[in-house]
């Protein structure tokens, strides 16, 4: 997207190198600490979602590769978690570590896989991951003093399905409290962003991670549903979608497996007229466009005070159109590729079902290129609860502007969500901060800023954002036997 033609300047891209990473063109499956193929030898492709080039070929896991692989983790089980917390740890630090020296390398791959910014995948999910890897090594040998107990057990094997949009971080946050708890784990990555797990399975070979530890099965939806029905996986921890999340409940219950959810939200991100309207007009176009908007806890309803709805929407359009869009690898490029044609198709349908029932749409002026899968930023004025798109979540960089008169009226519709992953309160008076905060029933509330992760913190939802919390101590619970 380029400045007006009075700006000053323009900018000269700054591409970061991809020589930095090395893309084999073909990856197995990690079983038992060594690369395989599938046992029915199919395979899948991975595209870049800002070019559309095939980045590599990766095996299809399928019932029969999900077996070997919980069979594996069985069998690692056994040795793991009769190791001293302190000799867990150990790793856990080696892989840290070696994730910081990689993380330049892990940021471009990560950004040719899922098509998000450089400058996103480098500034805050690399820092991100080391951190939770960090964080939880250091939890491996004081478990007893978590609040769980004297001496709370592993439960055994961990099934675990991630989504594409936090590819390696969604990892991190899976993997890094099973192996600090003891448990083993299989875990399959989204099929459209299978390369940095298969990376990050070469770190564990790299920390010299006993075999069986962890276990990659890349794969689709049938080999997720494969790990969750497995008779010999003790908990299942499911980062996706709410219907996804709905079936894995169902087959998950009445078996003793263990189950943690987290699924889609649809953020209250609530401004009022006392709020400082730059530092808001910021915080809204990180909730909303941070990711291309594919994030679980969004601020994708903007709830504003009827009385500064003018002034903070010129601002906000005013700033949306200085978002540059492009090549994810620039690294002045803010808004990146939409992960795939898949995702596009569905934020396109939504978006015109918006103007279809009313609401009135602006996207920035830019300019998309011509391969690839881009969506330009886009909001909607005269939404109402009614309207699907201030009820449904578009995953995508649409942003729905309600607005209220009162703070009674402001929970109250931020309330009004089948979701509760998120909320935001932007207001000078920390008295009211705390008044809101306590009545929103969303997982998390930021005050003043949006989209803020630490490893110490919990972060999981109400409702149909589903269920348990990861981060921080909370985040031990779902792999202790308590």
């Amino acid at each position: 997207m380029t400045m007006d033609k009075h700006s000053l300047f323009e900018y000269a891209p700054a591409p970061e190198s991809r020589s930095v990473v090395d893309i084999a063109p073909s990856y197995g499956l990690f079983i038992d600490g060594e690369f395989t193929d599938a046992a029915d030898g199919k395979v899948f492709k991975t595209v870049s979602p800002s070019s559309e080039e095939v980045l590599s070929e990766v095996a299809q896991a399928g019932s029969e590769d999900v077996d070997r692989a919980v069979k594996a983790a069985r069998k690692a089980f056994e040795k793991w978690s009769a190791l001293p917390g302190s000799e867990r740890a150990k790793y856990l630090f080696r892989i840290a570590r070696i994730i910081q020296e990689r993380s330049r390398e892990l940021a471009v791959l990560e950004t040719l896989d899922n098509g998000k910014p450089i400058k996103e995948t480098r500034d805050a999910d690399l820092p991100l991951v080391a951190a939770h890897f960090f964080y939880y090594a250091g939890w491996a040998d004081k478990l007893g003093h978590a609040g769980y107990g004297p001496d709370p057990r592993p439960l055994g094997v961990a099934g675990q399905v991630i989504p594409w949009n936090f590819p390696l971080l969604m990892l991190a946050w899976k993997i890094a409290p099973a192996l600090a708890t003891g448990n083993t784990v299989v875990l399959k990555p989204a099929e459209t962003t299978p390369l940095s797990a298969l990376f990050f399975a070469d770190i564990c070979r790299q920390a010299g991670l006993p075999k069986g530890v962890v276990n990659i099965v890349p794969g689709y939806g049938d080999a997720g549903a494969a790990l969750v029905a497995h008779p010999d996986v003790n908990k299942v921890a499911f980062t996706g979608s709410t219907a996804v999340g709905k079936a894995i409940a169902r087959e998950v219950a009445g078996t003793d497996k263990k189950l943690t959810l987290e699924l889609g939200g649809k953020g209250a991100n609530i401004v009022f007229d006392d709020a400082p309207i730059d530092q808001a007009v910021e915080g809204i176009v990180g909730g909303i466009f941070f990711n291309q908007g594919q994030v679980c806890c969004a601020g994708s309803r903007l709830l504003v005070q009827e009385s500064i709805q003018d002034e903070l929407l010129d601002s906000l359009k005013r700033r949306l159109s200085t978002l540059r869009l492009g090549d994810p690898l620039d690294k002045n490029t803010d808004i990146g590729a939409i992960n795939s044609a898949e995702q596009l198709a569905r934020i396109t349908a939504l978006a015109e079902t918006g103007e279809a029932e009313g609401a009135e749409r602006w996207t920035a002026p830019c300019e998309l290129p011509s391969s690839g899968y881009w969506f330009a930023p886009t909001l909607f004025t005269n939404v109402t609860q009614a309207h699907t798109i201030a009820r449904d979540e578009i995953f995508g960089p649409v942003l729905s502007v309600l607005t209220f008169r009162t703070p009674d009226e402001a929970v109250a519709k931020a309330n009004n969500s089948q979701y509760g992953l998120s909320a935001g309160i932007w207001t000078e008076k920390g008295s009211r901060i705390l008044a809101v905060a306590n009545k929103l029933r969303a997982g998390v509330v930021w005050a003043n800023t949006f989209n803020k992760f630490d490893p110490t913190s919990p972060f999981g939802g109400y409702k149909e954002s589903g269920f348990g919390r990861e981060g921080g101590r909370h985040g031990l619970e779902a792999y202790l036997d308590v």
